[in-house]
């Protein structure tokens, strides 16, 4: 189990490192029309994955934990919302809507600025991969080890184009592509950190893996409405982002079904 479980928090990590490999096959600059598809099938697995991996097994846990099955879901989902809105004010980071930094954000290097953004985003991920595996290690709690792999391959997937989201436009800017792959890989390493945290953590208080699930459900959420969709959907060719989310909520859906 030891084994299987350090492959599982590995494996988004690896979504993040293959994703910024991608730099290495980059001539010019990145292209509007594959970032916006890439950024939109990101948001799409987010999405999905937050529904069938995240809030559905909290429901299903609170259920046979004897609790109302949506309190947990829904307490949980609004605190995860809560915790991602308070570091997004809190924190610097690059917005969408923040063509030009301004106060503490003049005060960093705009690549640091996009390398840090992508970190935030993966602190609910490495989160969601952490308490699903635990839920698994407790066993008969309504999520198994093929469950918890699924949601750790859904946000590897995710990781594959956010990872070229960050390297990609680094090297545009004229960042050396092994100092944008390594930007883009590192931003990646805060998952499996938060998942053993998670794990860590979950493993004294299981009557609470029920809120941390939703509260993953609503960090995530919170970074695909706030970030990602605005992102994708943003000047010409929205349709583009539009098609990614479709295509990304279906490949995770079918992921998490046919495997879960």
């Amino acid at each position: 189990m030891e084994k299987q479980l350090i492959i599982g928090l590995t494996i988004p990590f690896l979504g993040t490192a293959l994703g910024s490999a991608m730099v290495f096959l980059m001539k010019n600059k990145i292209n509007n029309k594959v970032e916006k598809l890439l950024t939109g099938f990101a948001s799409g697995v987010m999405l999905s994955a937050s529904i069938w991996s995240l809030l559905i097994p909290s429901m299903d846990m609170a259920k046979e934990q004897g609790v109302i099955s949506w309190y947990p879901a829904a307490i949980g989902f609004v605190l995860g919302i809560a915790f991602l809105l308070m570091l997004d004010k809190i924190i610097p980071h690059l917005h969408v809507k923040s063509e030009r930094p301004e106060g503490i954000k003049a005060k960093l290097k705009k690549t640091t600025m996009m390398v840090f953004a992508v970190t935030l985003h993966n602190i609910p991920e490495g989160m969601a991969v952490g308490v699903t595996f635990a839920g698994a290690l407790v066993g008969d709690i309504g999520i198994t080890v093929a469950g918890a792999y699924v949601l750790a391959i859904g946000i590897a997937i995710q990781n594959f184009p956010e990872g070229a989201i960050i390297s990609m436009p680094l090297k545009s800017e004229g960042v050396s592509k092994t100092k944008a792959f390594l930007y883009g890989m590192l931003s990646g390493i805060v998952e499996p950190i938060g998942a053993i945290i998670t794990i860590l953590l979950a493993n004294t208080v299981v009557p609470i893996i029920p809120y941390l699930l939703a509260f993953a459900a609503g960090a995530m959420i919170y970074v695909v409405v706030e970030e990602l969709i605005p992102t994708s959907e943003n000047g010409e060719h929205s349709d583009i982002g539009t098609i990614g989310v479709a295509i990304g909520f279906v490949v995770m859906m079918v992921l998490d079904v046919a495997l879960g």
